[in-house]
């Protein structure tokens, strides 16, 4: 049996070694937990083994499954890139790749002055929801709670 890693790195994201792997894989960008379970029974690595634990030659096989997600029969609805403006094909993007990807997506549509676009440009809802009274846009800045007073009698 092969040593306790307690990080293991993958797709260039550092994950819990003490995770089971479908739950490991979740952490990476762009993978979610229906395909991380389809990754692991492509993979040939029982579900209940923690990403740590794993062998060499079942690390590798893991990376090459995570390398060509395209290439290993799953159906399409599960990709996360379907009919791709510039290809046409079916593909999987995850980490960095899929946050470029998003973001080009984002400048054509404004470029183009769609309505989603548009929308986007003004850092409005682009999915059709009501914006008279709620809706929450950016980051919010947490509340700090008040700091206790030590009690006076001290005893």
């Amino acid at each position: 049996m092969s040593e306790f890693k307690h990080i293991v790195r993958l797709l260039g994201k550092d994950l819990d070694g003490t995770q089971k792997v479908v739950f490991a894989l979740n952490n990476i960008r762009g993978i979610n937990k229906r395909l991380a379970s389809a990754l692991v029974r492509k993979a040939n690595i029982p579900f209940e083994k923690r990403l740590g634990f794993l062998s060499d030659v079942e690390m590798r096989r893991l990376e090459e499954t995570l390398a060509n997600i395209e290439n290993l029969g799953l159906p399409s609805w599960l990709l996360n890139r379907r009919k791709d403006l510039e290809t046409g094909k079916d593909t999987h993007l995850t980490t960095a790749d899929l946050d470029l990807k998003i973001k080009q997506d984002i400048e054509r549509m404004t470029s183009l002055r769609s309505w989603k676009g548009y929308r986007h440009s003004y850092g409005l809802k682009t999915r059709g929801q009501r914006t008279r009274s709620t809706g929450r846009t950016g980051k919010v800045v947490g509340v700090k709670k008040k700091e206790r007073a030590a009690p006076v009698g001290g005893s």
